[in-house]
């Protein structure tokens, strides 16, 4: 049931977020812009998204947020979420979306079904799916100046997954996270690695890709822990439109938070 439901995602989520953003055009959308970069390890131009804030100025240190798209998703997909750079022009966020690797990479997260239909992925794909979001994060800090003590990081369902598997990997780097609606495949227990770092966890109760019931026990972890975080679930909310209703919610959460150092 697992394996059909993420798989959904293809001919689901995609779809519904373009009709969104069709209904509801943000008005700094225009200003997105579509990069590439030479992805040596994986011999190929790399694709991800950018978004500066007109306010950015280079002489000023400014906060970052790193958005993971779904399954089947895009950089310019999840960068045009009702909200998203409407949001981040008023709080000043530069935003990168990466591709990670490509549309079912799983941004390193090692899952217990094949996922997608890309025949020519490489064996390697977890491994250059993970490595271009650092590669994207990397460029956006060269490029920038990136204030290393608000990085933040978020994404939607297959991006949600990939945002805790990040962290966990670097659990020194991020200033709070916002997964949402996350395809969780880790062990919960793992959160003990990053109980120092904030998190915003959002989730539909009517969920039918990922299922409120699997998202609950990490909420509840996160309350065992005493861990600084607000978990959202809302009423009837289903896979996709809590992406847009509580992007909000994300960007205050994000404003009250700055790096905190790991415990030794």
């Amino acid at each position: 049931m697992v394996r059909i439901s993420l798989l959904a995602l293809f001919v689901l989520i995609v779809p519904l977020a373009a009709q969104d953003e069709k209904k509801s055009p943000g008005k700094t959308q225009a200003r997105i812009q579509k990069k590439t970069y030479d992805f040596k390890d994986a011999g190929k131009e790399m694709e991800y998204a950018l978004f500066v804030p007109t306010t950015y100025d280079k002489e000023k240190k400014s906060p970052l947020i790193v958005a993971l798209h779904g399954l089947g998703g895009t950089p310019q997909a999840i960068m045009r979420y009702r909200g998203l750079t409407d949001l981040a022009e008023k709080h000043g966020y530069i935003v990168v979306a990466p591709m990670g690797y490509n549309s079912s990479g799983w941004y390193g997260v090692k899952i217990p079904f094949k996922a997608g239909k890309d025949k020519d992925a490489p064996k390697n794909l977890a491994e250059l799916s993970e490595k271009d979001v650092m590669n994207v994060l990397a460029i956006a800090r060269k490029d920038f100046n990136v204030d290393d003590q608000r990085i933040y990081l978020m994404g939607h369902s297959m991006g949600g997954g990939g945002t805790v598997h990040i962290a966990l990997k670097n659990p020194d780097l991020f200033a709070a996270l916002g997964p949402i609606a996350p395809a969780l495949f880790m062990k919960v227990d793992e959160l003990e690695k990053i109980k120092h770092v904030p998190i915003i966890l959002v989730q539909g109760d009517k969920d039918n890709l990922v299922k409120v019931e699997k998202v609950r026990p990490w909420a509840e972890k996160m309350k065992k822990l005493e861990m600084k975080y607000e978990y959202i679930e809302v009423a009837g909310g289903d896979h996709v439109n809590i992406a847009f209703t509580k992007m909000p919610d994300i960007f205050e959460f994000f404003n009250k938070h700055k790096k905190v150092e790991k415990p030794k």
